[in-house]
């Protein structure tokens, strides 16, 4: 079991979070279940459905499983609770697996009652505190070795996904059937999940949870929203008081670190918080530095390289302004040549010297007539 599975686990063993837990999704927050009346189950027993020890078959296909419920139960109902705390370990079957953990309680239970009558038969049962005549049994329930006036106590499993993300599984067996004809499914029993997901849950569904689960399951809700987490933890005055216990199952399921002082059964979430904020400035002040640091050497280099292309520019343009006057008398030079020419008579030299043009520029002037 890995340290998720660990401290969700010893968490919801807590009759008060475990109750709370039930009486929001049966009650909707009405306090029905008493958690000073419930007693915990072993999960891990073997079921033994089916009668005498003649007839008894085995179930341990599911034993193992069985160890990630926390299960209990008081004088009317059994329940069954069992944590999900990552998105990746979903169990899309979850409909199924759920119905063979109420089935294996069920089975359990006919167990018990055919031991029951088994040692009343035999004498071990002492008849006047059970309150209840020996019978002999009809064939029936000797087979079965659970009566007519026998009564099962309902099972109810719930699954808590202690994740922000939303439950994307199947939410019943039906859901997971391939029936070409629908018509069928009227004759298939279904078996639906009873779930509890914060990303599916609005706070004010969240609020009627009494007990700690209300800031675990708001805290894992908005992990991944920092703004919203920080309004939480500035706002909400119930995270000044959260029970160790919660703050472990924060911390391991969300990767916080709230500092827990093993003395303290209590921990201010807010203050908490705020010291973290400060040990982390402390610790970012450096990195920070340099990043901006780095940021800076980029903006003067922004700068310098500005202030360079602007004095290249102006020496380029004076440059260029040059050249431009020397091509231009180049320009009026080859016309006067060619004027020359033309109204004088005058060859290319005489026009050339004439001009007093030097000359070694004399084969540059003839390439340009």
């Amino acid at each position: 079991m890995g340290r998720k599975d660990t401290v969700t686990k010893d968490y919801m063993k807590n009759t008060e979070v475990f109750a709370d837990a039930f009486n929001y999704f049966l009650y909707s927050g009405k306090q029905v279940i008493d958690p000073t009346k419930l007693h915990v189950q072993d999960t891990t027993e073997i079921a033994m459905p089916y009668g005498d020890k003649k007839t008894v078959f085995p179930v341990q296909k599911y034993r193992d499983n069985l160890d990630y419920l926390s299960a209990m139960q008081d004088d009317h109902v059994a329940y069954l609770l069992l944590g999900i705390e990552n998105q990746a370990e979903i169990h899309h079957a979850m409909a199924v697996k759920n119905m063979v953990y109420d089935a294996l309680q069920y089975a359990s239970q006919v167990e018990k009652a055919a031991k029951f009558h088994r040692e009343k038969k035999s004498g071990k049962q002492d008849r006047k505190k059970s309150g209840r005549e020996v019978k002999k049994p009809d064939s029936g329930e000797y087979l079965s070795g659970f009566y007519k006036e026998d009564r099962l106590l309902p099972v109810i499993t719930l699954v808590i996904l202690f994740n922000a993300d939303p439950w994307d599984g199947a939410m019943s067996i039906h859901e997971m059937l391939s029936v070409p004809d629908e018509g069928l499914l009227q004759f298939i029993p279904d078996y639906r999940i009873n779930l509890i997901a914060p990303a599916q849950m609005n706070d004010e569904s969240i609020d009627k949870l009494k007990t700690s689960l209300r800031e675990v399951l708001l805290y894992i809700k908005y992990s991944k929203n920092k703004k919203k987490l920080k309004e939480l933890l500035t706002t909400d005055d119930r995270f000044k008081k959260v029970e160790k216990d919660a703050v472990i199952v924060i911390n391991t399921l969300t990767n916080s670190q709230f500092k827990i002082d093993e003395k303290e059964e209590i921990v201010d979430m807010c203050q908490a918080m705020v010291e973290i904020r400060a040990e982390m400035r402390e610790e970012l002040i450096e990195e920070v530095r340099e990043e901006v640091k780095a940021e800076v050497k980029e903006e003067v280099k922004a700068e310098v390289k500005e202030e360079v292309k602007a004095e290249v520019k102006e020496e380029v343009k004076a440059e260029v302004k040059e050249e431009v006057k020397a091509e231009t008398r180049k320009e009026e030079k080859v016309l006067s040549i060619r004027s020359l020419m033309k109204t004088v008579g005058f060859t290319v030299e005489q026009a050339m010297n004439a001009l007093q043009i030097p000359e070694e520029e004399y084969a540059m002037y003839e390439k340009l007539l």
